[in-house]
């Protein structure tokens, strides 16, 4: 028999990150970034205005300007956002501008509309900036120094930075870097395309009837949501019966679009599980025994021509299914993704009961992580219970060489929360 460490080492030995692929930016979100991306230009792109008001020359706002002596300056053009042609500023005039219009030539400042009479002539301050008047002269009515509310070129980046480095994941904040600096594309580690298969002739799918001896299909849906988690693209392919010519088939249609294989049920000693049958012909698929509850049986190995692509077998209780996802599965997604953070964080913790657990196993029961560091177990250790994993947040461990721990025991708690 394995231990857990071992099958989860054998496993991931012989995987490894995709090759890098440029996406459109939004395909890319989530992904991790394969290269530096370096910005091209700067950011600002040109000196622009951070306010709506009028773009001037400071040195032409006398000093006693606040004190009742505004100065009066010619409006020479408007300017707005994405304007090509700009008026020049000259002394004693100010041409209006929007919030992010490009700063004229001859203007060093900009006075907000507030700080001016907006052009109506009344010399109160403006609330907002209005239509063009008739009066084309401002009174500004406080002074305002080199530079103020202008956003300068490469002032956010210049160009030749570096602004992410390989290894960044692409959340939106990254997207929209990507995009302010000319971006289309990305060059990034792509999502791995995961084929997830249930097996059994039991299986209906949700909404049919469900007949004597039938149970609807959980464990494709269940798999296919945490592959999608994790990060990959999940193709779900549900309630295959137990008929190898059938799951011949299936697989020969997934492996040309797959960059993985996740199946469950049919890996243990049943006298109709056509798995192993049909995976030992593939050859290079070891069907094992872990030293773990739940999630005993485990088959791992390629299948299809050449190299092939990975395939692991999952127990087809919902419970260790799920739990060897965890534990396996999504470890190998997140290596293919070229994620920095490949497994589960694992944290110390109050079990606030007793625990018992089976000699030589290492146990894996569901709980809730409480943020005072207690975890309460939840449910029982039954691999049916699927009630109590949808309430559950962690798998609390229970070592192989532990068969009892007393409440009030730290234990290793594995979170299951993103």
């Amino acid at each position: 028999m394995w231990t857990v460490d071992e099958h989860r080492d054998d496993v991931l030995s012989g995987i490894a990150p995709l090759p890098p692929a440029d996406l459109p930016l939004l395909d890319a979100q989530g992904c991790v970034l394969a290269e530096d991306a370096v910005a091209a230009t700067d950011l600002p792109p040109f000196d622009n205005s951070s306010m709506d008001g009028y773009a001037l020359r400071s040195g032409d706002l006398p000093d006693d300007t606040a004190d009742g002596h505004p100065a009066a300056l010619a409006v020479v053009g408007d300017i707005a956002a994405g304007a090509g042609e700009l008026p020049g500023v000259g002394a004693g005039q100010a041409a209006r501008i929007m919030t992010g219009a490009p700063v004229p030539p001859g203007a060093d400042a900009v006075a907000p509309v507030e700080w001016t009479d907006g052009g109506t002539g009344t010399g109160r301050p403006a609330d907002a900036m209005t239509a063009a008047v008739a009066d084309e002269h401002v009174l500004v009515l406080r002074p305002v120094a080199a530079g103020a509310h202008i956003r300068r070129r490469g002032s956010d980046i210049a160009a030749g930075t570096t602004v992410l480095t390989a290894g960044t994941v692409l959340g939106p904040t990254q997207i929209g870097l990507l995009a302010a600096i000319g971006r289309g594309t990305a060059r990034v580690r792509p999502r791995p395309r995961v084929a997830v298969l249930s097996t059994g002739s039991e299986l209906v799918q949700p909404g049919e009837p469900v007949g004597p001896g039938r149970i609807p299909d959980s464990n494709s849906f269940a798999l296919a949501a945490a592959a999608r988690a994790a990060g990959a693209d999940a193709i779900r392919v549900g309630g295959v019966p137990d008929d190898a010519d059938v799951l011949r088939a299936v697989l020969a249609e997934q492996l040309g679009a797959a960059d993985l294989v996740v199946t469950s049920g049919g890996v243990s000693v049943g006298a109709y599980d056509v798995v192993k049958e049909v995976f030992d012909g593939y050859g290079g698929v070891d069907f094992r025994r872990l030293r773990m509850q739940p999630g005993k049986p485990q088959g791992f190995g390629r299948i299809g021509d050449g190299p092939g692509i990975p395939l692991l077998a999952l127990p087809g209780n919902p419970v260790s299914a799920y739990i060897s996802f965890e534990l396996f599965v999504r470890p190998v997604i997140r290596t293919m993704l070229g994620a920095p953070d490949v497994h589960r964080p694992v944290v110390r913790a109050v079990c606030t009961e007793a625990l018992r657990s089976p000699a030589g196993r290492r146990q894996f029961l569901r709980g809730r992580y409480a943020p005072d560091g207690t975890v309460t177990p939840v449910g029982g250790a039954g691999s049916h219970l699927v009630g109590a994993l949808a309430r559950a947040d962690c798998l609390i461990t229970v070592p192989e060489d532990t068969t009892a721990l007393p409440a009030g025991s730290a234990v290793d708690v594995v979170l299951l929360t993103d």
